[in-house]
């Protein structure tokens, strides 16, 4: 037994190679290249050994510190990702009414995030088929091509679920990290004195000397990019599993590169064109690491795609985007599931931005502020995590949040200069997925508040089910309920147009609670209230699907007196007009009702048998 714990362990350090540190383990294909670019000669040993110190210092604290050894550690049962802070955090909770201040910041990280999963393909791939120009100079024109080709490929295999790719990826990486490590290595061994480096004052004095700070460190934060998939993907394979891979193979592999192309770019008094591929000699050494580095920018861009699929399944269960499809592609791991929208969204995002900037270079100017915007707010939920989940004293919160703070706030400072040269892009992208999330969790407020709130109670319900004038048949009917107390809606338009009600009833209400997964014994209530009548509640996580049908097996197991294949399930069908009195905006009111219309059917999301339903229509002006 022992053993195959460690198997698995092995198994899943090796699958978090592949799909965790993809992004953050190509940074070595351009983040020296862009340190190294605004150089002036008269400074290159010093601004090397200082771009280095950077480099390296980020990766120490940013990286190693603020989020292996602190942020993992907020997890919700497991789970990661800014949405299980946003659970941990307790800040919607502490919003009397609407969206709290808190919860807008948190869903503006979680915005960026994704706008983060469309440039980090982009320019992953893109890098590394730069790559062919430098050995093959007659090929550039192909370059933009072969990338947008290399990223349609990428995207139609997320269908496969990250398990099969971790499978396929992780030995890759494993390779990857380690060719970094050696051709770093022996670059190092012939100029040792890079090792200087390591001292956080070459850092300092570069910063002090260099003209354009902001320049420099937006080109230093490119070797941390990626950072967040480490929380977003703490579902796929644990914290146990992702801290092991970065400090046994990722860091030293990084670390050991970075300085080696520093050491190279030491011993020549011109930077090269590729400072990466220059690490490996001229001919088929270099093509070879050209053909690996493309391999691996391919699996690069699966961390913030797998985080991506799993942010949205939880702004789903938590009611802050619209109902889409979810499949879960290994029955071992629920954590790891394909969303075919999502796919589509981010992989026409990813292929049109490699279009529209050509070059990583140009892209690179576009990376940063969703990156550096999403560890700000990270690193602000984290503090009233700190004081509310885990009870931490004020004076231990608070130095430490604020020293993750001043790293976070001085590369975003350092990054805004990026937004005309293509820092719009993110921002944009975030822009719209944050009016997406606050427009449906808004309208879904105003809906409950408007139509669901003041429902007939329970003992009124009973005193229609004992009328004279309503007939009772034969059969269960199974209301779906929004509100867990009083009577839905669809039941009394059923009544209301019918006149009859089955012999049983069920009001069914499934519900999200703030955290990932429910257990088996606390999943199902059942309760009768009377006259035939039972009141049901499903309780779910935010990172699981509901199942109705295996719900309604439990109620019977409980003692509901059902046939299954006999139910009948009602739902409301909500049809939004725009021009009520709600609190919403004018272009809220017709945005909701466009996501309305195109969200996917509770039918559907349920996965109930179509022969079983009946839909009953709700107009609701807004």
């Amino acid at each position: 037994m022992h053993a195959k714990g460690k198997e698995t362990t092995a198994a899943l350090t090796l699958g978090a190679l592949g799909v965790v540190f993809g992004d953050i383990g190509t940074s070595p294909l351009y983040t020296i290249r862009e340190c190294l670019a605004g150089l002036p000669m008269a400074a290159h040993h010093d601004g090397v050994l200082g771009a280095l110190s950077l480099v390296f210092w980020s990766l120490i604290l940013v990286v190693s510190i603020k989020y292996t050894v602190v942020v993992l550690k907020a997890d919700n049962r497991g789970e990661g990702g800014i949405f299980a802070l946003l659970a941990l955090s307790k800040l919607e909770r502490s919003a009397k009414t609407g969206l709290g201040i808190g919860t807008m910041i948190v869903l503006a990280g979680a915005a960026m995030l994704c706008g983060e999963a469309i440039i980090t393909p982009a320019i992953t791939v893109l890098s590394a088929s730069e790559g062919l120009k430098f050995i093959w100079p007659s090929v550039e024109r192909f370059v933009v091509p072969i990338a947008m080709l290399v990223l349609a490929g990428l995207f139609a295999f997320q269908s496969r679920g990250t398990d099969f790719i971790g499978r396929i990826f992780g030995p890759v990486m494993l390779l990857w990290f380690v060719v970094l490590g050696g051709l770093g290595l022996w670059h190092i061994v012939h100029h040792p004195v890079v090792l200087q480096a390591l001292n956080p004052l070459h850092g300092c004095r570069l910063l002090l000397t260099h003209p354009e700070i902001g320049v420099l460190l937006g080109a230093v934060v490119l070797a941390i990019t990626g950072v967040e998939a480490l929380y977003a993907d703490l579902g796929h394979f644990g914290r146990k599993a992702i801290t092991r891979a970065w400090y046994f193979i990722v860091l030293p592999g990084l670390t050991l590169n970075y300085f080696g192309q520093g050491a190279y770019v030491l011993a020549h008094e011109k930077h090269a064109e590729n400072t990466f591929l220059a690490l490996a000699p001229d001919g088929a050494p270099r093509i070879a690491l050209l053909l690996l580095s493309g391999v691996a920018a391919i699996i690069a861009s699966q961390a913030l795609i797998s985080g991506a699929f799993s942010l949205v399944r939880q702004a789903i269960q938590l009611g802050y985007f619209p109902r889409l499809t979810v499949r879960h592609t290994n029955p071992d791991r629920r954590g790891q599931i394909y969303l075919p929208l999502v796919n589509t969204f981010l992989a026409l995002g990813a292929i049109a931005t490699v279009y529209g900037f050509k070059s990583s270079s140009n892209l690179a100017a576009a990376y940063g502020i969703a990156v550096t915007g999403t560890m700000i707010v990270t690193s602000l939920t984290l503090y009233v995590v700190m004081r509310r989940a885990w009870s931490w004293s004020l004076w231990l919160a608070a130095p430490l949040c604020a020293f993750f703070l001043l790293i976070d706030t001085t590369f975003f400072s350092a990054n805004l200069h990026k937004f005309a040269d293509g820092g719009w892009l993110p921002v944009f992208i975030a822009l719209f997925l944050l009016a997406i999330m606050a427009t449906w969790k808004s309208g879904k407020a105003e809906i409950y508040r408007r139509v669901y709130a003041n429902e007939i109670t329970e003992d009124e319900l009973c005193n229609i089910a004992r009328s004279d004038r309503v007939t009772r048949v034969n059969g269960t009917a199974v209301f779906m309920a929004g509100n867990a107390r009083g009577t839905p809606l669809v039941l009394l338009h059923h009544v209301k147009a019918n006149k009859i009600l089955h012999d049983t009833i069920v009001l069914l209400t499934v519900t999200t609670e703030e955290v990932p997964f429910v257990p088996d014994d606390e999943r199902c209530e059942t309760r009768e209230i009377g006259c035939g009548i039972w009141r049901v509640i499903g309780r779910y996580g935010y990172m699981e699907s509901p199942d109705v049908a295996s719900l309604m097996e439990q109620t019977r197991a409980a003692g509901l007196p059902v046939k299954l294949t006999e139910a009948t399930y009602y739902f409301n069908r909500e049809m939004i007009i725009t021009g009520g009195d709600t609190r919403l905006w004018r272009w809220q009111k017709h945005l909701y009702a466009f996501l309305s219309r195109n969200a996917r059917q509770a039918r559907d999301y349920y996965e109930l048998p179509p022969m079983q339903i009946i839909e009953v229509g709700l107009p609701i002006q807004l």
